[in-house]
Formats: C-alpha cells, structure tokens, sequence
C-alpha cells in the first residue's frame, strides 16, 4: 500500500492556485475597510464625542463613561452594518500568541425576547478567566478574576461576524499580564524623556513618538505534507530530516519569480491586510526555498505590534484556505537560514522631525548625534537584557548560527557616522568642537553629515543593532516573537539613557556652563562610554567573541541563563524608575519565560522519542530486515565466496542499520531518563537550565543517527516527507 508521504507529495503536485477576487476600488479606497478609524469615528460619532476621542488617542486623557457610551452606540452602529453579531476584547497574553473570548451581542429584552445592544461598559472593560493564561505566580490557580480594558490608541477593527477591541490584559490586583500594558508605559517614558531632550534644540516639540516597521518572514508547507510530518504539526520545525541535495545554495530564488499558489496567497493576504488597515507595502522570496517576507510601511509602535500579531493570525487562516501551513518557527528546517522579524525602529517628533535623522543645519546635526549617542548608551547599558528581550527555545536556533545576528548585542554604525563620533571623542575641548557667536549660532568641527546617511557605506549584515541611515534596525528578533517584548526593552533603555543625560547636561548648565557646550561634553562622555557597543567587523567570527568578553559585553548562549539579565539590578531599577514594570511583574514574567522554555524543549522530546519508535526504527529494522532476506537469497543461489562478495554492501548497510538504530534506541532511553530527572526539580530556572544543559543536547545526538538512516532506507519505505518534498513542492 502507497504509505501516506506519497499520497500527500502526489495531491500537492496536483493543487492549483486559487482564484482571488480583487476589489473593484483602488488599495487607497478599500484600506481599513474593516477598522473603526478616524474617517469612521468621524461619520459616526457625534462632534463632541469624537473630539473627546481623539483627545483621548493623541494626548491620554481618560474617557468618560458618558462618552464611553456614545462611542459604543456609534461603533456598534457601524458593526450592524457590516454584519457583526459578536463582539470579543482582543488582548496578547504571555503566550507569543493572542486570546479572545467571543460575546454576542444580544440580552433578555426581559418581554420573552432578546434585543441586541453594545454599552460602553462592555466596550471599556471585560473579565476574561485570567488563570487560564501563564502569569508566573500573580494570580493562584484559584483566582480567575483578570480584567481586560480597552486601549483607543489601536483603532478596533472587524474580523467576520466579530467586532475586535484591542486591550491590556491586567490582574485584579493591578499587575500586567500582557504585553501591551509594559509596552505602553515604556512607550509613555520615552515618549516624555525624549520631549524633554528636544527641548534643548526646538520650542515647538511637545510629543515624541517610537516609530516601529517590521519585516516578516515566514515558510509556507504544503498542508499534506504538512499533516505527514508530526514533528511540525507538534512542535512547528522538522525534529528530523537530512539536506536536500539543493536547498539555498544555487541563490536563484531571492527575489525570484514567486510560485503561482504563493503568488494567490500574498494577493488575498494583501488584500485583506489593506481591508484590516495593516499598510502591507513589500512582498518578495526570502534567501531559503519556501521562504517568504512581507513588510509594511512603518507606523507607530503600539500600532505596529498590534498590526504584526494580527497579519501573523490572518496568514494562518488565508494560507490554510490556499491548502499551506505558515511556519513562523525561527529555525523550521535544519541547515538552510531559518525567520527573523527585523525591527527597524526610530524616535520622531509630533512637528514631523525624525530624531535619528541628520539635519541641514550644525544645531540639527547635534540633535542628530545626541540621539545616536544617548540610542547606543541605552543599548551599551542594557545589551544583556536586550539580548534576554529576543530570545527564546525557538530563536536559540537561530542567533549565532551565522546566518542571523550573533547572540552579542552590538551597533553597527557605518565609516562615515563612526568617524563623526570619533572627532567628537578625540577632540581635546569644547571650544574646539563649538564656536559660539551669539545664542543660536554654531560650528561643529566635525566631517559634513549630509541630510541623508543612507547607503553612506555597506551594510553589515551580521550586526544585531544595526544604524540604517535615519533609524536602527534591530535585526535579532525572531519570527515567531511578539515586537512587543523587544520593543519595551529597547524604548526603556533609551528612555533611561536620555533621562540620565538630561540631569547631567541641566548640572552643567545650572553651573554656569553655556548650554551647546554642555551638551557636547556630555556627549563625549557618553560617546566614551558606549564605545564597546559600536563594532563593525563580522559577528559571526570567533575572535568577536573574544573581543567582545574583553569589552564586557554579555556573551552568554544558554537561553534559560540569558533571560536571567531581567532580574539584574540595574533591569529593575530601569524598569522601576520609569514606571514601566515592578520588581514582581519582572520575576513574575521571568517566571513564565522559564516555564515556556521547558515546556517547548519537553514537547520536542516527548515528539522525538515517539517517532524515533514509532516511525524510524520500525522503518529501518524493515529496510533491514529486506536486506537480510536478499543476503539468504544470494547464498541459496550462489557459492558461499560468490555471494558473500556480491552480497558485500548489502552485509555492511545491515551493520550499519543495526548500529545506528541502537544508538537512536538508547538515546531516546537516555533521553527519557534526563527528562525524568529535570522534572523532579521544582524551581523553574533550575529546570529550565537543566532541560537546556542535559536534555535538549540528547535530541542532537539522535537526530544525527536519523538523519544518516533516511540516507540509506530505501526511499519507498521512508513515511516522513522529505526536505526535498517540504521546501520544493509549492
């Protein structure tokens, strides 16, 4: 009987693309067709009440419940006429994932009817079961009571029959359960220490906001091929299988030709991408063979986040409709570059200057180098929480395999920025950096920084932190990850740096220093400081690695070890100080960190064992077993030297089956008894360690003799599809 792989390869080569129903209206016209936005607010909001709303967006002020109910009776009107019957409170807990809990709109008309109606209290606030969600020792197993609340600076949007209300997700006692809350307080802190730094250079500037575009990529599988696999259905990557005779070496498909069934796939997730207000702006191949990028333009950075894990739920359901599976897996397929999500990030102003940017002018141009500056000293600071921000069991697979960023936070700034830094380091006083002739005039002695920095030199691709011309691009993050968990760290970090920069530079000035004068020596300080962080060599080398310990740069791998740098000192006092997070919501998060840790490498392990039993050695033993009835047959028919002559490679592959297969066996045995072991430790971290130091090195060393037997079982017998089958067929 034709075993399920071959029925599976044989249907996908059958799948044709889908036909797409593109809209009528241009892109511009159908763009957040399905969003609550501004222009809707407007049509169906009173005056009064939509100006309270937007207050309520653009400046944080609180909503009243009068207008809370105004609001609610608008948008439910919108909703009914596009067919909305449910209404759910859409919130990111602890999971990388998002949660929702579906409520109709109808109640007891109290007459033996129903009637159908949206309050604001529904619309402000909900109580979700907050004990079904990872809280790291917040709430008991007993206390359900969490409550979700509406965040109006995310516009609330419609997925089918369902009107969707982003919010934070916090405990009944007040601590954050989500990622969103953190996010907005440390979006909120260097939303007011950047404004106060502005204050040196413009009169005008009264917000500063965190500019975020992230670039997505992601696999596609066939969704047989898919189901063949249970490795992948289980754990989202291949626990098994050898190269493919060609994978990415041949280059021929970056920004190649996109396959036709991809092709249909982007169309409609583009399509509704746009519907769902998400401004999806490149597409293309990515370097690995069924991989794929999708970009957008950026936005604002609680917007962003939002718009990212939406667009990573929306791909799921459009692709299955396509007959894929999207793996957002950091490292889906051994040996080929695995999924990042770039996150090219940028301060700006609400008078429309990018802070990141240089300028015409010498006085924009200190600006411009007092942001760099006071980004990098951030980054310098806190380079071993920023790592602990992007990692994870499944990103581990991907940092420091030179194919993505080194697991070192480091910057890379280009010949021409590094060089003005260096001027301003080396040169011996303020005088000879500024000349001051009058209140607002000012020479920089340092190399012309043009208006635009981009392409000023080559980019360095191995660099975690890396200056693109007017913002950093924070290369690190992992497909799979919540932009959020990166983006609390890195904007609270940079908030912590300009607050300290700040006080000093106002000391000096309150000491009878000139003010562009203070501001320099400050800089040169800072620029001093942070010098460890700037590198612009390769990453990937192991004398970076060296270079990088003598510098005091976290260089830690381990993945339970890293998140450790959360609950430094210098972390809580960070996080403390600026309101964003308490001492219990970081060990608390900490918590659930490990505890996801574990349970991913113990999914992969329980996986591993299973069909290395179940699948792998039944297969080999019967390929052997083939062999053994060929070697007989030899000898039945030909001398004892004849046959043992022809029967040579046969004798040597039963040997070789019979060797590896033992070794598989006893490694599973091995690798059940580590397992065993680790789960008897009741600390978290402690656990966590000991899966990442003594269980998941077992799973390799199985792997390494599976992969060897799929080289030699006959192809026929071999149930998993192939790498050749998983990345090729499309």
């Amino acid at each position: 009987m034709t075993n399920l792989r071959f029925q599976v390869v044989a249907k996908a080569f059958e799948k044709k693309p889908l036909d797409v129903v593109v809209p009528k209206e241009t892109p511009a016209e159908f763009f957040g067709k399905y969003v609550f936005n501004r222009e809707k607010m407007y049509k169906y909001l009173p005056l009064k009440v939509y100006n309270k709303l937007i207050d309520v967006i653009d400046n944080g002020t609180q909503l009243d419940r009068e207008s809370a109910d105004a609001v609610a009776a608008g948008m439910f009107k919108w909703a009914k006429e596009l067919g909305v019957t449910h209404y759910t409170h859409w919130f990111q807990p602890l999971t990388e994932g998002t949660a929702e809990k579906h409520d109709a709109f109808v109640e007891h008309n109290w007459k033996g009817g129903m009637i159908e109606e949206f309050e604001g209290k529904l619309l402000m606030q909900q109580e979700p079961d907050a004990s079904s969600f990872p809280n790291g020792g917040i709430r008991n197993t007993f206390e359900a009571r969490g409550y979700s609340a509406w965040d109006p600076a995310s516009p609330v949007f419609v997925i089918d029959d369902t009107l969707c209300i982003p919010t934070v997700f916090i405990s009944y006692t007040g601590e954050s359960l989500d990622y969103k809350a953190p996010l907005k307080k440390a979006l909120k802190a260097v939303n007011k220490a950047a404004t106060d730094v502005c204050s040196y250079f413009y009169d005008n500037v009264t917000k500063v906001q965190s500019n975020l575009g992230w670039e997505q990529e992601y696999f596609l599988v066939d969704e047989g091929l898919y189901s063949a696999r249970p490795d992948l259905l289980m754990t989202g990557r291949t626990l098994m299988g050898h190269d493919s005779a060609k994978n990415q070496q041949m280059d021929d498909h970056y920004f190649g030709s996109i396959p036709g069934r991809v092709q249909a796939f982007m169309k409609e997730l583009e399509i509704t991408a746009l519907e769902l207000g998400i401004p999806c702006k490149t597409r293309h191949n990515e370097v690995a063979p069924n991989q794929f990028e999708l970009a957008p333009i950026f936005e604002e950075t609680n917007l962003a986040v939002d718009h990212n894990m939406l667009i990573m739920s929306t791909m799921k359901k459009i692709a299955r409709k396509h007959g894929f599976r999207v793996l957002l897996h950091e490292k889906p397929f051994a040996g080929i570059n695995g999924s990042g999500k770039h996150n090219n990030w940028s301060l700006s102003t609400n008078t429309g200057i990018v802070l990141h940017a240089p300028g015409k002018t010498p006085e924009e141009n200190l600006r411009f180098i007092t942001f760099v500056v006071e980004t990098l000293m951030g980054v310098y600071n806190h380079n071993g929480l920023l790592k602990a921000s992007i990692m994870s069991a499944t990103n581990a697979h991907r940092l420091g395999a030179n194919e993505a960023p080194p697991a070192i936070i480091s910057s890379f700034l280009g010949t021409q920025l590094s060089e003005a830094l260096d001027t301003i380091e080396n040169s011996t006083s303020d005088d000879q950096l500024i000349d001051l002739a009058g209140k607002q005039h000012m020479e920089l002695d340092i190399p012309q920084i043009p208006e635009l920095l981009i392409d000023n030199t080559d980019r360095n691709r191995t660099s975690p932190f890396a200056f693109t011309g007017n913002r950093f691009e924070f290369r690190a993050v992992g497909s799979e990850a919540n932009c959020a968990s990166a983006m609390i760290a890195l904007n609270a970090a940079v908030a912590e740096a300009l607050v300290n920069f700040k006080k000093r530079v106002d000391a000096l000035i309150a000491g009878g220093m000139n003010k562009l004068a203070a501001i320099v020596h400050i800089l040169r300080e800072d620029i001093k400081t942070c010098k460890p962080i700037r590198f612009d060599g390769n990453g990937y080398s192991d004398e970076w690695v060296e270079e990088a310990t003598r510098r005091g740069l976290d260089v830690e791998k381990s993945c339970p070890v890293i998140f450790e740098r959360y609950l430094d000192e210098s972390s809580i006092k960070m996080f403390e100080s600026l309101g964003i997070m308490t001492r219990k919501e970081l060990e608390a998060r900490n918590e659930v960190k490990w505890e996801t840790y574990t349970k991913k490498i113990q999914i992969e392990a329980r996986v591993l064992g299973d069909l290395s039993m179940n699948h792998i050695i039944p297969v080999a033993t019967h390929y052997q077993s083939k062999l053994i009835k060929n070697v007989t047959n030899m000898r039945e028919i030909f001398p004892q030297q004849k046959a043992d002559e022809l029967s040579a490679r046969n004798i040597k592959l039963i040997e070789e089956i019979a060797q590896r297969t033992q070794t598989i066996e006893t490694g599973v045995e091995e690798l059940v008894n580590a397992r065993k072991v680790a789960n008897k430790i009741e600390d978290e971290h402690k656990k966590a360690i000991a899966y990442h130091d003594t269980v998941a090195p077992k799973m390799e060393t199985i792997r390494y003799e599976i992969d060897k037997l799929e080289l030699i079982v006959e192809d026929d017998l071999w149930t998993l599809p192939k790498y050749r089958e998983l990345l090729f067929i499309r």
